[in-house]
């Protein structure tokens, strides 16, 4: 897995605030501390002397053990006497402890030579609202998806109820998810407007960015229309390439950009590339295999068709369907 740059950086300079932040507030509290209980200063020293003994301790063979921790009770005992002047005055008792974010790195984002929970846990969160600016993946989550909104009757063109057949989608977009990574499958969302693909495929996109993988969304229509600015327009951008190397590609509503023989050509060399590659990519669309093999010639289609797991959505129209109910 690999989060992108902006992530990464974005990271690190929250990092490196939270520390900041945190040592001035420190060194404030200390010169607050140090102006009005004036035996802090005299514990300090103490606790720095018996630091410089734990060094000289090292080289003593066999009685360094003792040694160091006679040293290590002395250092109780006077961190003992700090936390009492403290509380005496009506501070707590860790007042002058430089209160990090996250104790265990101290705000550096790792741990000797691993990185901390507490920097997986914000690269995580940034990742999420990366993909929160683009897309309403908000609100588009495995725990929201509503298959009761679909109709129980069996559709007698595919055999099966809508409610059945989504129930079936939701648990393997689930398990897709879940089992992600960046040599996953590619997925085929196809079926009429308004049945929960873009809603799945942002859901899965949602754990994919949890768990740390640089995920990439775009509408057909805005990414192509990128793409083309920055071939013709000579605007300059890294579209193409973050599209063709990110570990997911969310490809939405594929045939609604403006065709093109640019944009037919750019189209082939994403899935064309991503497909060889190994890279999965989910597509969504409105349009049928014989729509879209019209729109976009037989050499597209086949990539499609044959280098992707097809999902097809059923029933009615989910956004009609809750108008209804208000």
């Amino acid at each position: 897995m690999s989060y992108p740059k902006e992530v990464l950086l974005q990271a690190s300079a929250i990092m490196s605030k939270r520390k900041a932040d945190a040592e001035l507030t420190q060194k404030i509290r200390h010169s607050e501390i140090i102006g009005k209980l004036p035996n802090i200063p005299q514990y300090e020293a103490e606790l720095s002397k018996t630091g410089l003994s734990v060094l000289k301790a090292l080289t003593m063979g066999e009685n360094a053990e003792k040694y160091i921790k006679e040293l290590s009770e002395l250092n109780l005992r006077i961190q003992g006497h700090i936390k009492q002047e403290l509380e005496s005055a009506g501070y707590p008792g860790n007042y002058l402890e430089t209160p990090y974010t996250c104790k265990k790195c101290s705000d550096t984002g790792f741990v000797g030579a691993f990185a901390c929970s507490c920097r997986k846990e914000l690269l995580s969160q940034l990742n999420v609202a990366r993909l929160e600016k683009v897309s309403p993946a908000k609100y588009c989550r495995f725990d929201n998806f509503d298959v009761s909104l679909y109709d129980e009757e069996i559709d007698p063109r595919y055999g099966i109820s809508p409610r059945e057949r989504m129930s079936d989608i939701l648990e393997y977009c689930k398990c897709y998810a879940d089992d992600f990574d960046s040599a996953s499958g590619s997925i085929y969302m196809h079926g009429a407007t308004g049945l929960g693909k873009t809603h799945l495929s942002l859901a899965i996109a949602n754990v994919a960015c949890e768990k740390g993988y640089n995920v990439l969304y775009y509408s057909a229509q805005n990414l192509l229309s990128i793409l083309a600015k920055e071939e013709f327009r000579n605007v300059p951008g890294d579209t193409e390439s973050e599209v063709l190397e990110c570990d997911l590609l969310v490809l939405d509503d594929l045939g609604s950009e403006f065709s093109t023989q640019f944009t037919v050509s750019a189209l082939y060399n994403i899935l064309n590339t991503r497909i060889n590659l190994s890279k999965p990519v989910i597509i969504s669309t409105n349009l049928t295999e014989e729509e879209l093999e019209q729109r976009y010639t037989q050499r597209i289609t086949s990539r499609i068709i044959g280098s992707c797991e097809p999902l097809l959505f059923v029933g009615r129209d989910i956004r009609q369907i809750k108008g209804e109910m208000q």
